[in-house]
């Protein structure tokens, strides 16, 4: 018998709901803090809890490769480094990292895909207050802040991913 997960993943990717939600996705800020999980079955696999101390919030992130400005100085067109700029780091990393320097008091604990269109990817990010009584009084969740910057240093799992770990 499936789980209430289940069917709460199943309607997270129903059409029409998924539309709207984007367009009001796509016209807000690129981090913003939300309430609840959108996919909680996910969230709380990768380390979620529902207390205090510990928030989500949405990252959106371009797709695709690097934008790179073109030079003045003389070269050939396959030696311009303009086009199939790929960068090293996912753009799930890169997510995780802009919401980390967003909220500097917070650690990154994990985060995972919720949705893209033709522009941008969204990421929604699992943050921990690294001094917060109740996020200290859960031993899994204190070792895990317990290590500063854990985004940028590739410490979770998409940066431990890209480091090929």
């Amino acid at each position: 018998m499936p789980s209430a997960y289940t069917y709460m993943e199943r309607s997270f990717l129903s059409g029409e709901m998924r539309r709207e939600r984007l367009m009001s996705w796509r016209r807000g800020p690129a981090v913003v803090p939300i309430a609840h999980p959108t996919r909680p079955g996910r969230a709380r696999s990768l380390g979620y809890k529902a207390k205090q101390g510990v928030v989500v919030v949405r990252a959106r992130v371009r797709r695709g490769g690097r934008r790179k400005m073109r030079f003045s100085g003389g070269r050939k067109t396959k030696h311009m480094g303009i086009n199939r700029m790929t960068p090293a780091k996912s753009i799930q990393r890169i997510a995780e990292e802009r919401a980390g320097t967003r909220y500097p008091n917070m650690e990154v604990v994990n985060s995972y895909w919720v949705a893209e269109d033709g522009h941008y990817h969204w990421y929604e990010v699992i943050l921990a207050d690294r001094v917060h009584p109740s996020v200290q009084a859960n031993p899994t969740l204190a070792a895990i802040v317990s290590r500063r910057g854990r985004a940028h240093r590739g410490l979770t799992s998409a940066g431990r991913m890209g480091r090929g770990l």
